[in-house]
């Protein structure tokens, strides 16, 4: 029988395991071959498996391509710090230029411990606290044609500096005293006027001769106290002063009596100036990372010129105080009072004024501003009645 003759419809035994097929009335059984079967059946698992296996590699295939398509953005936006975009051109007489060019950007700043360096890294961040030195200030640059002169106490890698720079109605002045950061500054910025010194021991007076000018920064945590100190002694220069210190710090100055964290600084500052506690900064923003969070303030001077006491008494008195913050301040100004007779510091104040007495039972966390300065004319009058 031909193979023509065997051509029809054709219907399965499961029984028999065999196919028939028949045309014309003519039947015929043909017995199914096992081995063709077998082998039929392991091509088409390999055929399965070979297709899974494609499947698979594109897919990683396509991950390690967006890894390496996400790398080169990386490093693109590593070589195009400040706008100054490097184009990668294949001509032999530029590849040496463009190595050094890229071995520049890629150096970083070692930061130092023993000079409190945490280097922010976003940029966000950095733009925002660009923003708070111009508060108040803006409507009048733009009504005269003078810039805003400002301060920033340690650039380091210029991540503030950038937004600063950029600002058409900021004059800036950077002091730097990490020589590493200098060179890098001197050479990324050739336009900022750097300074290179300590803040601390800088004459303010000679840098600015006159006229005033802000304060802003992010202010390395070992010295931020010493800092705020220093803008005291010009706070007829300084009208605004911000930027980001350690978080426990900002709470301490922006603190009101009555607080744990009320302090020395809280008096002092808030004596002169209207502070405010803008918002925090976590530490994975920063390299190296600190172990505390931070936080930007922004200090406004306010209205009061001199305050209505003898102020180095009145600074005495707040140190003093809060020195023993835990005792009555009866026990930490006894030194302050002078007194004729042995009789106690109770007893003399009892018999002279009792709004004094009324003070030294309190202590200096539960004392606002206004109230350390009436207690330091108390002292001062009680002092001057001893003399006499």
């Amino acid at each position: 029988m031909s193979y023509d003759e065997v051509i029809g419809d054709e219907i399965e035994d499961p029984v028999q395991n065999q196919v028939t097929t028949s045309t014309s009335g003519i039947t015929k059984q043909l017995t199914r071959d096992p081995f063709l079967e077998r082998t039929i059946e392991k091509i088409n698992d390999f055929c399965y498996y070979l297709r899974q296996f494609i499947h698979q590699t594109t897919y990683f295939g396509c991950k390690i391509t967006k890894f390496f398509v996400n790398t080169q953005i990386f490093l693109q936006n590593i070589w195009s710090i400040q706008k100054k975009v490097v184009i990668l051109q294949p001509q032999k007489e530029k590849d040496n230029e463009l190595w050094t060019i890229i071995t520049r950007r890629m150096q970083q700043v070692r930061a130092k411990k023993f000079l409190g360096q945490h280097f922010l890294t976003d940029l966000s961040v950095a733009q925002k606290i660009a923003e708070t030195t111009l508060k108040g200030q803006s409507d009048e640059v733009q009504s005269t044609t003078e810039k805003v002169r400002v301060l920033e106490i340690g650039p380091g890698m210029g991540v503030l500096t950038q937004f600063l720079l950029k600002n058409p109605n900021i004059q800036l002045t950077a002091i730097e005293i990490d020589r590493e950061s200098v060179a890098y500054l001197r050479e990324w910025y050739p336009e900022l006027n750097l300074v290179e010194g300590d803040f601390l021991k800088l004459d303010l007076d000679q840098l600015f001769p006159e006229g005033e000018f802000n304060v802003i920064g992010n202010y390395p945590y070992n010295i931020s106290s010493q800092i705020f100190f220093k803008v005291l002694d010009y706070k007829d220069r300084i009208p605004v002063c911000s930027g980001m210190i350690q978080k426990e710090v900002a709470e301490r100055l922006a603190s009101k009596p009555g607080n744990k964290a009320y302090g020395i600084l809280s008096v002092l500052l808030q004596a002169y100036y209207d502070i405010e506690y803008l918002f925090t900064v976590h530490e994975h923003v920063f390299n190296p990372p600190p172990k505390v969070k931070s936080a930007v303030i922004r200090m406004t001077r306010n209205k009061r010129r001199r305050l209505d006491c003898d102020e180095a008494l009145f600074k005495t008195i707040v140190k003093t105080a809060f020195n023993q913050r835990r005792k009555q301040m009866r026990n930490s100004l006894k030194s302050l009072v002078e007194r004729e007779k042995t009789a106690s510091l109770k007893e003399k104040s009892l018999i002279t004024n009792e709004r004094l007495e009324w003070f030294l039972t309190r202590r200096p966390e539960q004392l606002s501003v206004e109230e350390f300065v009436e207690l330091t004319n108390l002292i001062e009058n009680e002092r001057n009645q001893d003399i006499l």
